[in-house]
């Protein structure tokens, strides 16, 4: 009876172990956006993010571990312990050695986490030298970015159901459309009308901004995080990024973008009325794309500027999908 029953149990342990174990490259999360059905931290696209996913799975695999223990002696002491199998209980009170053990193992675990988690920590509040500086300003709700040595300033608000219906209808037909609308029944209609509108656009609804901003590939960017208003958190999770933006105050954050693309990020703290109105959207772009870009900004042409980051994500899109071919 007790070989059945631990076997079923290690064959569970194996098991939970196994998905745990499988969470190391976890194939629901996204690069650089949320994914639904995700399991696991976005995938990593910086140095700093790196460590976190690796401590993040270490631990995982720690706790699923302890727990698997825990369980199993629980099931045993349950049944080999039950009044029918051991009518006189012993009246064992102490034993040295077992309770040396259960202080001392605890205490090596705890030791074998801090290491990697005071290393990260480390790492994380050790600047390098930035080549590009941005402050992020918070506002309710919208966030603004200066890149601080090119003298330029971007000011980034969500795109809605209603800009991009206005932006496929025309304002004339939208009107026409949507004028005798209001309230709930507004907003379930454009909700409704603009998933494909969403969706052709290759757009992310509640993540896409009208203005993005970039930053050049395996560069160290310095992010000053401040606010001009309410308490704000400047978060890319990607990147491994998180700082709250308090009035008053300038906080310093850095990462280093390793790879290509568009990623995403969301005021992190309950702001107010509008939290959920202020994304945060950025591309990882080559150096020669970032000059172009920052040239069309310091020439005051925004729509050239995006122009330019449409064009090197369309031109990402058809080598991801050659290579994709090719495999």
């Amino acid at each position: 009876m007790s070989k059945r029953m631990f076997g079923a149990v290690a064959a569970l342990a194996a098991v939970c172990l196994a998905v745990a174990l499988g969470g190391v490259t976890p194939a629901l999360a996204g690069l650089g956006q949320p994914t639904d059905g995700e399991l696991g931290l976005q995938v990593s696209a910086s140095p700093i993010m790196d460590e976190i996913s690796h401590l993040f799975n270490v631990i995982n695999i720690i706790i699923t571990v302890i727990v698997l223990f825990v369980m199993v002696l629980m099931v045993w002491v349950m049944f080999r312990f039950s009044e029918k199998k051991n009518p006189t209980p012993s009246r064992t009170t102490h034993h040295t050695l077992l309770e040396v053990a259960w202080t001392i193992v605890p205490i090596l675990i705890l030791v074998g986490i801090s290491i990697p988690s005071f290393h990260l920590l480390f790492n994380i509040y050790t600047f390098p030298k930035p080549e590009v500086t941005i402050k992020a300003t918070g506002n309710a709700w919208f966030w603004e970015h200066e890149y601080v040595d090119d003298k330029v300033t971007i000011t980034s608000n969500m795109i809605n159901d209603e800009d991009v219906l206005r932006a496929k209808l025309g304002d004339d037909a939208f009107d026409k459309k949507y004028g005798s609308l209001e309230g709930a029944a507004l907003h379930n209609a454009l909700y409704v009308d603009s998933l494909p509108v969403w969706k052709e656009d290759k757009k992310i609804r509640r993540l896409a901004v009208d203005q993005e901003i970039a930053v050049p590939v395996n560069k160290v960017v310095d992010v000053l995080v401040t606010s001009n208003d309410v308490i704000h958190s400047w978060t890319i999770p990607s990147f491994g990024v998180k700082m709250q933006a308090v009035p008053g105050r300038t906080s310093a954050v850095w990462f280093k973008a390793t790879k290509i693309g568009s990623y995403f990020g969301q005021c992190s703290v309950l702001c107010g009325k509008l939290h959920s109105a202020m994304p945060i959207a950025i591309r990882v772009v080559d150096q020669p794309v970032y000059d172009a870009w920052m040239a069309a900004l310091k020439a005051k042409d925004k729509k050239k500027a995006q122009q330019i980051l449409n064009a090197d994500t369309a031109s990402q899109a058809i080598i991801q999908q050659d290579m994709a071919q090719a495999q």
